[in-house]
């Protein structure tokens, strides 16, 4: 005589790692870095289980900050043993197949600076260290300013911030970069002719046009026309679509530049620019998951600085 099995009751098991996640980092944001979704879905996720329960709310809430009420507390310590049996669980059935789990490295870097270089390379990362699970964070904060916590802050350098040391892995200078076709339309053969052409600034930057007119001696060069955004990745791409001249951060338009995208009609004339380095906690082990990266970012630096002297 069969025994009937009752049919188990569970919530949406998403919402219970959106809550477990958010409990233990006291953070929506940083629960969703973790689980590699948006903060509007895990607070959609926790209002799911909140309303499943028929339970008062779970978190209360601030600023930048959550923390658990009675109920939420309460349920925290009924799920999180039994997502750690879950978790032990698959791990040993992986472990008996000979598989390692990814250990989790969480970057944070800066937006333009991520699309533009960062992002194009990581695949080649990832395949080299496929047991390292990258999580890309972007942020143009500085890092005293960041409300979560990272292995890796990619930011202009160098500068000192208390509990981190800092690795240079790529330098920067800034010089004019158009389209071919632009210049087949208008010619751009010497400095003064860019009074024919339409100059694209940038602006937290307003000043690096005239700056580099200053260092080129040609100080009185007035343009055609100006174009401003708001942010660098904009300026160049208003480049490489034909709209004028921009002043091109050189770490960033390398690529577009070895693919025919982008030219630099002045290339002796350029102005200094702040570096890329990773900032990493203090205490950081050498031969680390963070170390690793950072060795990766070093010979990826290398190598697009090898490139681009050879271009």
């Amino acid at each position: 005589m069969s025994i009937p099995v009752q049919r188990r009751t569970l919530p949406p098991l998403n919402a219970v790692r959106a809550f477990e996640a958010a409990a233990r980092l006291g953070s929506f944001k940083e629960a969703a870095t973790e689980l590699g979704v948006t903060h509007g879905a895990i607070s959609q996720q926790v209002r799911l289980l909140e309303d499943r329960l028929g339970a008062p709310a779970l978190f209360w809430r601030s600023t930048r900050r959550v923390t658990l009420t009675p109920a939420g507390t309460a349920l925290l310590e009924e799920i999180s043993p039994a997502l750690d049996r879950i978790s032990s669980a698959v791990q040993r059935h992986r472990a008996t197949r000979g598989e390692v789990p990814a250990a989790v490295l969480r970057v944070n870097a800066l937006a333009t600076f991520s699309m533009r270089w960062l992002l194009p390379r990581l695949s080649r990362f990832r395949d080299e260290r496929p047991d390292i699970e990258v999580r890309l964070t972007t942020s143009n904060d500085p890092i005293d300013a960041l409300a979560d916590t990272f292995d890796v802050v990619i930011r202009g350098g160098p500068d000192s911030f208390h509990g981190f040391t800092s690795r240079l892995f790529l330098s920067e200078r800034r010089l004019p970069i158009c389209s071919p076709a632009l210049v087949a339309k208008v010619p751009l053969e010497d400095i003064s002719d860019l009074a024919q052409h339409t100059l694209l600034n940038v602006t937290s930057m307003p000043r690096l046009w005239h700056d580099w007119l200053v260092q080129a001696g040609q100080p009185r060069v007035t343009p055609m026309a100006t174009l401003t955004f708001d942010h660098f990745f904009l300026t160049i791409q208003a480049a490489i679509d034909g709209l004028g001249v921009a002043m091109g951060p050189t770490a960033l338009i390398g690529d577009d530049v070895a693919a025919g995208r982008l030219i630099a009609p002045f290339p002796d004339v350029s102005l200094p620019a702040r570096s890329y380095f990773a900032y990493l906690p203090a205490g950081s082990e050498s031969g680390s998951q963070t170390a690793v990266f950072c060795d990766w970012l070093e010979q990826e630096g290398q190598q697009y600085a090898g490139n681009a002297t050879a271009a």
